[in-house]
């Protein structure tokens, strides 16, 4: 969109949110960069140049804006409804992979050369994956320096910064501050507990937060996820350690507090919740394509900006995915609390009830079949997806070409096209997964006049690509089941 000269200069001079991430304007007076929504005097076009990426401001030498902070904006929606190699590089960018290692790690998960990623991503992006993650690691220091009482020198290592000079440099050229000049104009919270990191995440607005929190709090595994005082709570399994996240739903925000056992992973742990809640999402788009179907608007009409609830751990989700099979919600919720209870690594939650990270794959690829209350069928589905899981055979991270996933699911026992499409849709995160089998899809098709038989409800669904997944968040929405209702 940043080469669209005009229809950029029409989003800034209408300070419209919906624009932020999508692009940042650079002022070539001032040197400075911002969010299309920034609320100075908008600069003279002459004087505006626009670009695709935080990253690639500060390599031309621009500065943050201290007004709008555009490093906050919400994250491009592109890579969301993306599978290409530039989609799939930022995702892992977001999981904090070249941090952990390097541009060849990258470019190794990707199965293309170095050069080549780092070409693309330059092309698109207007930086590589160097300068990106850098981008990246300054956000994640400015949150730590805003939020937490840590030393600076802990801050700079947490944050992913080789030294702390690196670390003060960076700092001072990407937002014309020092670190301890972040630190003392960042506004004063409450008390904290200790280790507890509380910030807020963006997002597009609209938002309609009930089938979001709904559908995560109806479907919490004991022990791994609850919903406590208005909030949506669970374990973390992250590179360096693990967390717990308390999320809260506000009309203009998400609110977010964060108790981390290795602060190294305050990003990936943010990245994993903004995915999980949909946050980078394009509600505007997506509403306005399913809008044109006539009997699909008065749902929009009615609560736009639903989201897709996602998960924070592609490989649960999946197994998660297997127990849930032809059984109600509650009976999926005590198989995976069983499967907890033995294999999880337990966790200490002074503040609820939390008690355990869902068990790794290589954990379940161990256990006795014979101790599965499970039908038998359903005891090779879910041994056989394990130890494909375990091994690498199949992958499902953020890398992951979402066609070969698909593809090497259905080739796994057990696994038919509802199974592999809902993996798609949370999982994966493919905004066009779609579920005509579905028994909840196909009733709500019949009340409101659609088709209901699988073929012909696809057929029909033609029109909604590529956002069938939310078309499904929208069908799902007209039942009364307790996915669709924030809990009280």
């Amino acid at each position: 969109m940043h080469t669209d000269t005009d229809r950029c200069v029409r989003a800034v001079r209408s300070k419209d949110a919906r624009f932020d991430g999508w692009f940042f304007t650079a002022v070539l007076t001032t040197r400075i960069y911002c969010r299309p929504s920034c609320p100075v005097v908008p600069p003279k076009p002459e004087n505006m140049t626009f670009l695709p990426s935080a990253a690639a401001c500060q390599q031309a030498g621009f500065r943050a804006c201290k007004r709008c902070r555009p490093d906050t904006s919400p994250g491009s929606p592109e890579w969301n409804h993306r599978a290409d190699l530039v989609a799939r590089a930022m995702r892992l960018i977001g999981d904090g992979v070249v941090d952990r290692e390097g541009v060849p790690g990258l470019a190794g998960r990707l199965g293309y050369s170095t050069r080549q990623v780092e070409r693309q991503l330059l092309a698109e992006l207007g930086a590589g994956p160097l300068a990106l993650a850098r981008a990246q690691r300054a956000q994640t220091a400015r949150i730590l320096v805003e939020t937490t009482g840590l030393p600076m020198a802990d801050i700079a290592f947490a944050a992913g910064f080789s030294s702390v000079r690196t670390f003060n440099d960076t700092v001072r050229e990407v937002f014309a501050l020092s670190p301890s000049e972040l630190r003392t104009r960042a506004p004063r919270t409450g008390s904290a507990a200790p280790g507890a990191i509380t910030l807020r995440l963006p997002f597009r607005a609209p938002l309609t937060p009930d089938n979001l929190f709904g559908h995560l709090a109806a479907t919490a595994v004991p022990g791994v996820e609850e919903w406590r005082d208005g909030a949506y709570r669970r374990t973390l399994r992250l590179p360096y350690g693990h967390g717990i996240v308390t999320l809260t739903p506000a009309p203009d925000h998400i609110g977010c507090r964060l108790v981390l056992t290795d602060q190294r992973d305050l990003t990936v742990a943010i990245s994993r919740c903004r995915r999980m809640l949909d946050l980078d999402a394009d509600p505007v788009a997506v509403d306005e394509q399913l809008r044109a179907d006539p009997l699909l608007a008065p749902l929009v009409d009615k609560a736009p900006g639903r989201r897709v609830p996602r998960t924070v751990d592609e490989a649960e989700f999946a197994v998660r995915a297997v127990l849930g099979q032809q059984v109600s919600t509650a009976a999926a919720r005590t198989h995976a609390a069983r499967l907890v209870t033995a294999h999880g690594e337990p966790v200490d939650d002074p503040e609820g009830g939390l008690t355990h990270l869902f068990p790794t794959p290589a954990a379940l690829a161990a256990l006795d079949p014979e101790t599965l209350a499970l039908p038998r069928s359903r005891r090779t589905t879910l041994t056989t997806l394990v130890r494909e899981l375990a091994d690498g055979t199949l992958n499902l991270g953020p890398e992951s070409d979402w066609d070969e996933a698909r593809h090497r699911l259905m080739e796994l026992p057990g696994f038919g096209p509802w199974t592999v499409e809902v993996i798609a849709m949370r999982a994966l995160g493919d905004p066009d997964a779609f579920l005509p089998t579905d028994l909840g899809m196909r009733r709500a098709a019949q009340e409101l006049g659609l088709p209901h038989t699988p073929a012909a409800l696809t057929a029909r669904a033609a029109s909604w690509r590529p956002w069938r997944a939310y078309a499904v968040q929208y069908l799902w929405a007209t039942d009364d089941h307790p996915i669709n209702f924030l809990p009280a």
